[in-house]
C-alpha cells in the first residue's frame, strides 16, 4: 500500500504511543486454545482501496481453505485510533490478529504489552526468523529484544528517473554517487524567470519523501547508542546528511525560489505528483509510486535505481530505506494458537506472500518470496526487490514513544533548510537531549 512518511504519521503514532500506556494486557503466550478445533478469530486491517481489499480477502480464503476449522472474520480500513482503543479495551469486540502499516508504534505495541510476544509461537513452529526475514524487517517488528510482530509485505524506496529529461540532458545513466546525483541535479534544472520550467530534484524537506529517516539510509545511521541514548549529535550521518540537504538546496536555486516553486505542486497521492508531471526529473519514492504512473499514464519513459550513496561510502551503493506493514497478535486474545496459525500464513508462507505482494504492489517480506519465480518481472519492482536484499539497507528503529524522536529531528531539518537555526552543531546537541527527555517521560 502507498506509505505515509514516518515523519507525517508522527503526530498520530505519538498520541496511540503515549495512550497505549493505558493497556493492561499481557505479552506472555499462556495461549490455551485448540487452534485444531473450529473457531472464529477477528482480522484488522488498514486496507481501503478496492484492488488492496480484493487481495487480502483473496489471501485469508486461501487461508481459511488450508485451515477450514479456523473462520476468519475480517474487518477492513481500521485506523490507528479503532485499534488503539480495542486493544487496551479487550473483550469480545476486540481484535484477535491486527495488520498495521505504522511500524513506529512496534515500541509501544512491544513494551505495554497490548501485541503479544511471538517468541514462543516461533520456537514452537521451528520459524528461524533471522533465515526467513530481511535484517531491517526484523529491526522494526521488535523493541529491546521483544518480538511482538512480524513484518507482511515491505515498501523500499529508490529513485525514480525520467528517462526522457536524462537523454535531453546527456545523462546516460542514473547517478551512484551524491556527488554525480548533485551534477546530474543541476544538469536538469531550467530557469524559466524567477522560477523554474523543469527542476532536477526537490530538495526542501516538506518535498513528500524527501525526510530525514528517508535519505539517512543512505549514510547508515546509528540512531541510538548502545544504551538506548540519541545518537545523533556523535554520528556524522546526521550532520553530513543535513550539510548535503543545505548544499543541494543552495545549487539548486535557494531554499525560497524552491518553495514558491513546491507550491505549485499537485496532491503526492493524484495524478498531478510533480514527477507525474514532468515538473521534477528525480525523486526519492517507494516501489508503489511505479504502478501509480503507470495507472496516470506519464508520457515518458521512467527509469528506476538505488538512490545514490555518499561518494565515501560509494562501496554500498544499491542499498536504501526499509519500512512495511506489520502483523501481531492481541495479547487479550482468547484464541492466540488460531490467530498464529493467520499470521503464520500470512507472513511465512510464500505463495501468499508473493500473491499479496503481486496484487498491491508492494515488496514481499522474506528472503523466499523476493526470490520467487512467481513474483512479478517488472523492472520497477525487481529494482526495489534487489534494494530490500541489498545487506545494506537499513530502517529507523522503534522507541518507546513511537516515532517521536523522528519528527523531533525532521523539525530541526526545517529549521536549518530555512535557515532559522544557524549552528548545526548546537542543534544536533539540543535535539539528542530533547529525544532522551521524550523517552525518558515515555517511560
Amino acid at each position: 500500500m502507498p506509505r505515509i512518511s514516518p515523519v507525517r504519521l508522527a503526530v498520530a503514532a505519538t498520541a496511540l504511543a503515549l495512550t497505549a500506556t493505558a493497556c493492561t494486557g499481557s505479552s506472555t503466550s499462556g495461549a490455551t486454545d485448540d487452534a485444531s478445533k473450529p473457531s472464529t478469530i477477528t482480522f484488522w486491517h488498514p486496507w481501503s482501496a478496492p484492488n488492496e481489499v480484493k487481495a487480502i480477502e483473496a489471501n485469508v480464503a486461501a487461508f481459511e481453505k488450508a485451515h477450514p476449522n479456523i473462520n476468519v472474520k475480517v474487518v477492513g480500513n481500521v485506523d490507528a485510533d479503532k485499534v488503539n482503543q480495542a486493544l487496551r479495551a479487550g473483550g469480545s469486540n476486540a481484535p484477535d490478529v491486527v495488520a498495521s502499516p505504522e511500524t513506529s508504534n512496534v515500541g509501544k505495541f512491544c513494551s505495554s504489552g497490548v501485541f503479544a510476544d511471538l517468541d514462543p509461537f516461533l520456537e514452537k513452529s521451528k520459524i528461524d526468523t533471522a533465515k526467513t526475514f530481511p535484517k531491517p524487517m526484523l529491526d522494526y517488528t521488535q523493541f529491546e529484544g521483544t518480538r511482538c510482530a512480524l513484518p507482511l509485505l515491505g515498501d523500499a524506496y529508490g529513485l525514480y528517473y525520467n528517462k526522457t529529461m536524462f537523454e535531453e540532458a546527456g545523462i546516460t545513466s542514473p547517478p551512484k554517487t551524491l556527488s554525480e546525483f548533485k551534477a546530474a541535479a543541476i544538469k536538469l534544472t531550467k530557469s524559466k524567470g524567477g522560477s523554474y520550467s523543469q527542476l532536477g530534484f526537490m530538495p526542501n524537506f516538506h518535498g513528500y519523501e524527501v525526510t530525514v529517516p528517508h535519505l539517512a539510509a543512505q549514510w547508515s545511521p546509528e540512531y541510538f547508542t548502545a544504551d538506548g541514548k540519541s545518537n545523533v549529535a556523535k554520528d556524522p550521518a546526521f550532520k553530513e546528511l543535513l550539510t548535503w540537504q543545505q548544499d543541494m538546496v543552495k545549487s539548486l536555486g535557494g531554499f525560497q525560489k524552491l518553495e514558491k516553486y513546491r507550491s505549485t505542486f499537485g496532491d503526492e497521492w493524484s495524478a498531478q505528483n510533480p514527477l507525474h508531471t514532468g515538473q521534477i526529473a528525480m525523486n526519492i519514492d517507494g516501489e508503489w509510486r511505479g504502478g501509480m504512473m503507470k495507472d496516470a499514464g506519464v508520457d515518458f519513459e521512467v527509469g528506476v535505481a538505488p538512490f545514490p550513496v555518499p561518494d565515501d561510502q560509494a562501496d554500498t551503493y544499491g542499498k536504501g530505506f526499509l519500512t512495511g506493514t506489520i502483523i501481531g497478535l492481541a495479547s487479550t486474545s482468547s484464541k492466540q494458537n488460531a490467530a498464529w496459525e493467520l499470521a503464520k500464513y500470512m507472513t511465512t508462507d510464500t505463495d501468499a506472500v508473493v500473491s499479496f505482494a503481486n496484487a498491491i504492489n508492494n515488496v514481499p517480506s522474506t528472503f523466499a518470496a523476493l526470490e520467487s519465480p512467481k513474483l512479478e518481472n517488472d523492472a520497477t519492482m525487481q529494482a526495489f526487490v534487489k534494494i530490500a536484499q541489498n545487506p545494506n539497507s537499513n530502517t529507523a528503529p522503534a522507541a518507546v514513544n513511537g516515532s517521536a524522536y523522528q519528527e523531533t529531528l525532521q523539525n530541526l531539518a526545517y529549521d536549518y533548510e530555512s535557515g532559522k537555526v544557524k549552528d548545526l552543531d548546537a542543534g544536533l546537541a539540543k535535539v539528542a537531549g530533547q529525544i532522551d527527555t521524550d523517552i525518558a517521560k515515555a517511560k
